[in-house]
């Protein structure tokens, strides 16, 4: 994974409504890049749905999530429709931002890692689940994201 407290590198990514998005869009926001394997698939699902039904958890955090696999547009759009996901999908359909951000496995998956960059545009945390099968519970997450440490200026 990409290293914490490095400079998050800027990317433009399509959305599911095939509109770019840039990181540098979120200058002085906090984001959260959830990276995972594929859409429509049951760990996948049942985290980002879990994203979604705790989604005030993260907006009382004022983080924003940004979502990414190297599933197709129209894919990103159908799952978001189907489980009324309330945050942006982007499409890494060509792989660059998941390698740019070493969240690609050995078979060229995007692999199951968030990445929370700070309104300074740092990486204050960098996580992968090692085991693709599982994710960290979203408890858990925001836990670490509490119990962070204010970044030196």
């Amino acid at each position: 994974m990409i290293a914490e407290n490095a400079k998050a590198p800027d990317f433009t990514l399509p959305d599911s409504t095939g509109n770019m998005i840039s990181l540098s869009n979120y200058k002085g926001k906090k984001v959260l890049l959830v990276f995972y394997p594929g859409d429509d698939t049951p760990v996948c699902t049942t985290q980002l749905c879990s994203y979604r039904d705790n989604f005030t958890e993260f907006t009382k955090r004022d983080i924003t999530i940004l979502a990414i696999s190297i599933d197709t547009i129209d894919s990103h759009k159908q799952f978001g429709e189907k489980n009324s996901l309330p945050f942006t999908l982007l499409s890494d359909h060509d792989k660059q931002v998941s390698r740019l951000y070493d969240a690609m496995d050995f078979l060229g998956m995007s692999k199951r890692a968030y990445v929370l960059i700070d309104e300074q545009g740092r990486v204050r945390l960098a996580f992968n689940d090692l085991l693709p099968l599982f994710y960290q519970s979203t408890r858990d997450l925001l836990a670490k994201i509490d119990a962070m440490k204010p970044a030196h200026q």
